[in-house]
């Protein structure tokens, strides 16, 4: 990896991850309701994600797998109804995701997070579709693929942490926002009407 190809690699994939996505919305409503910190636990399971998508499209098998649509369809509706399910939950501020003025609720657990992050990022063919385009340009066949993909996905995550923060951030700066006035219903439609965007978005797009 010459500094030359660094150069160009590091800010065309900032500019992937920045791009408002399921991804971010997903941080975004999760910096909302759960707060940054817990959100970070989404991002556990996104980052696996998106690490997984990477390597695999390395190696050639996102090439399969956009050729049959369908190796996609279970995963990406089951994880499309799942989010939107959380989305109307939260639009009626019901659920763990909602934010809720007693504090003995319980909140959504770990586990739940890191699941919604993972099944978000593996189950987005335009993820894939990203990678598949972006990857290959920047992989030599005269080099070692182990050592570069290391080099590469070590970037790519990264990258991609840091724009998760930035929009958990804003979610949560818009939370204390709307949180001034106590107007909790709204925040939650808010939040709610987002998650069920990528839902939507997940199995739609």
């Amino acid at each position: 990896m010459t500094l030359n190809l660094l150069s160009v690699f590091v800010p065309t994939f900032f500019f992937v991850s920045i791009t408002p996505g399921m991804c971010m919305t997903l941080a975004m409503t999760l910096g909302m309701t759960v707060g940054v910190r817990r959100a970070l636990w989404m991002m556990v399971g996104e980052l696996a994600g998106v690490g997984l998508v990477v390597v695999l499209t390395a190696i050639g098998v996102a090439t399969i797998l956009l050729s049959y649509p369908s190796a996609f369809l279970v995963l990406k509706y089951a994880g499309g109804a799942y989010l939107a399910y959380l989305g109307v939950q939260m639009w009626l501020s019901k659920g763990k995701m909602a934010i809720k003025m007693e504090e003995e609720v319980k909140p959504a657990s770990k586990i739940e997070l890191v699941t919604q992050g993972f099944l978000t990022a593996v189950s987005n063919p335009k993820g894939w579709a990203f990678f598949v385009a972006l990857l290959p340009p920047f992989l030599s066949a005269d080099s070692s693929l182990l050592s570069q993909l290391s080099i590469l996905v070590s970037i790519i995550l990264v990258l991609e942490f840091m724009c998760l923060l930035i929009y958990a951030a804003g979610g949560r700066s818009m939370k204390s926002l709307l949180m001034k006035n106590g107007n909790v219903k709204a925040m939650n439609r808010i939040a709610g009407t987002l998650m069920l965007m990528v839902g939507v978005w997940l199995v739609f797009g």
